[in-house]
């Protein structure tokens, strides 16, 4: 079974995704901070060779055992007010080390985690696309599989997001969450269907070309008020006593918002991958989770 290195696997994604890899029986190297979180990955640890990039040489993780695949999840979202140096060293610098270590130790193909955003949109998004420009620079020393997605939520998400965040609110049973009118269009996605995306291409990766870009969404525009709307119906119908108001319309747009995000699936659909989770069944699973954490 092929060995695979995974960075970011104490986070949302890369939590999921180390679970399904495990589950599957990959060979599975992480690679984190020394100062990293693991409650996500605590259960796991044991199954799995981990090195802390801050103490150790990179490069030391491809020492052991050729490592056939990279799935590169790690990234800063800037949402804790990060410094842009400090966003771009995490997702451009930092992506371009892991890269020349593969690259230099054979690795077989190298997995990206890209963003369907805008690429002018926040210092996360141009650094993110500032990478894959670099992907494509170098797709003739490795092959390249690069995955953009949309707005992935589920369980385990970091709580300063959209849906672990307007869930809390309701659990507080706030007066009032304020929001824009809400009429952007998104395609939520249940972590379980990218996970699925990664695992298919990940099986399929020799079918494919020397650098492959696939949209990791539903195919299934709603707009955001509808959504946030379904999820506070969800969480009424298990806590009827709710009584916060949805405050559509309290806050403008931020600067540089798109209304619509652009998803085109097909290429993914035709290798074989279906998304399985509605929003129904993936915002009741969210709030099960959620409601049994303190």
């Amino acid at each position: 079974m092929k060995h695979i290195l995974l960075t970011g696997a104490t986070g949302f994604l890369g939590s999921h995704l180390l679970e399904a890899l495990l589950r599957q029986g990959y060979q599975v190297t992480i690679l984190k901070r020394s100062t990293s979180d693991t409650w996500r990955i605590k259960h796991l640890l044991d199954s799995v060779a981990a090195y802390d990039v801050d103490v150790q040489p990179l490069e030391d993780a491809f020492k052991h055992k050729k490592v056939d695949a990279v799935i590169h999840t790690a990234c800063s979202y800037g949402r804790h007010r990060e410094p842009v140096h400090s966003v771009v060293e995490t997702n451009l610098l930092f992506g371009l080390r892991l890269l020349d270590a593969a690259t230099f130790f054979n690795t077989d193909t190298f997995f990206n985690t890209d963003t369907l955003s805008p690429k002018y949109l926040n210092a996360y998004s141009l650094s993110k696309k500032h990478f894959v420009e670099w992907l494509k620079q170098r797709s003739s020393e490795i092959k390249v599989v690069n995955l953009k997605l949309e707005h992935m939520y589920g369980p385990k998400d970091d709580q300063t997001k959209f849906v672990p965040w307007v869930i809390n609110q309701l659990k507080q049973n706030v007066e009032r969450i304020p929001f824009t009118e809400g009429r952007q269009l998104r395609d939520f996605i249940y972590i379980d269907d990218v996970v699925s995306a990664y695992l298919l291409t990940l099986q399929k990766d020799t079918e494919l070309e020397a650098i492959t870009d696939f949209d990791v969404g539903s195919g299934q525009l709603i707009e955001v008020r509808r959504f946030v709307s379904e999820l506070y119906e969800a969480f009424k119908f298990q806590n009827p006593d709710i009584t916060t108001v949805l405050g559509f319309g309290d806050i403008p747009l931020r600067s540089g918002e798109f209304m619509q995000v652009e998803v085109d699936n097909s290429a993914l659909m035709k290798l074989g991958w279906v998304p399985m989770i509605s929003i129904y069944e993936g915002i009741r699973n969210s709030i099960i989770e959620q409601n049994l954490t303190v």
